[in-house]
């Protein structure tokens, strides 16, 4: 079948974001005299949300008003430097604009904050994607389906011929919360073995699969 609404992960799914996250981790780690992590530790952390980060990434038992600070000293220097070695995985900006010119719908729906995910979109993808959502106070964050609910609100559209595409357990649980099928992705931040063992349905390692599986042209 062939999908009029394309709903993309952003980080480890459309952008390699995962050095500039572990460096803000670090960074806002470090201020506080926490142990740092590796860049394959954080890998896992990531995925939940911001807050979820740095619950993960501080040391067990660290109470929530210093977990506050950590988090607000993270934003801080994210903000600055989310792009210093973010960009997006070979064959990405072909595959929006192949949908693009196909007439598929896209948006992203991303655990980062919300100036963040429109940032990194003016960035890298400006005028390919339809709408995008990020973490904003009020909205549950994925795996809840509010986000993707609010991007379907704003193309006036329902789930209905739309397909979530993502590279971890999280986004297996977004896509199948908000009734829309699922395509998960082996180039991101959990691998195709992973994927497997937490039941994800279908899985691409190229985007030209990922193109041909929304499009229909398998």
């Amino acid at each position: 079948m062939s999908y009029k609404i394309a709903v993309f992960d952003m980080d480890g799914t459309i952008l390699n974001t995962l050095t500039d996250l572990t460096n803000a981790t670090n960074h806002a780690l470090r201020a506080f005299g926490y142990k740092e992590h590796s860049i394959d530790e954080v890998r896992f952390f990531v995925g939940n949300g911001m807050a979820k980060l740095i619950e993960r990434a501080v040391p067990e038992g660290t109470p929530p008003d210093d977990q506050a600070k950590v988090r607000e000293e993270f934003l801080r220097y994210y903000r600055i430097h989310s792009a210093d070695e973010t960009g997006p995985y070979d064959g990405i900006r072909e595959l929006l604009e192949r949908l693009k010119a196909a007439g598929v719908r896209t948006a992203v729906v991303s655990n980062k904050p919300d100036a963040a995910v429109k940032d990194l979109v003016r960035t890298y993808f400006d005028g390919l994607f339809d709408a995008s959502i990020g973490d904003k106070e009020g909205q549950r964050t994925k795996p809840a389906p509010d986000m993707c609910n609010s991007i379907f609100a704003e193309l006036h559209a329902g789930p209905e011929g739309g397909v979530y595409i993502g590279d971890s357990d999280t986004d297996i649980l977004t896509a199948r919360n908000s009734g829309l099928d699922e395509i998960l992705v082996s180039w991101g931040f959990r691998g195709r073995a992973f994927l497997e063992d937490h039941g994800a349905k279908v899985i691409c390692d190229t985007p030209e699969e990922v193109y041909r599986l929304i499009t229909g042209s398998v």
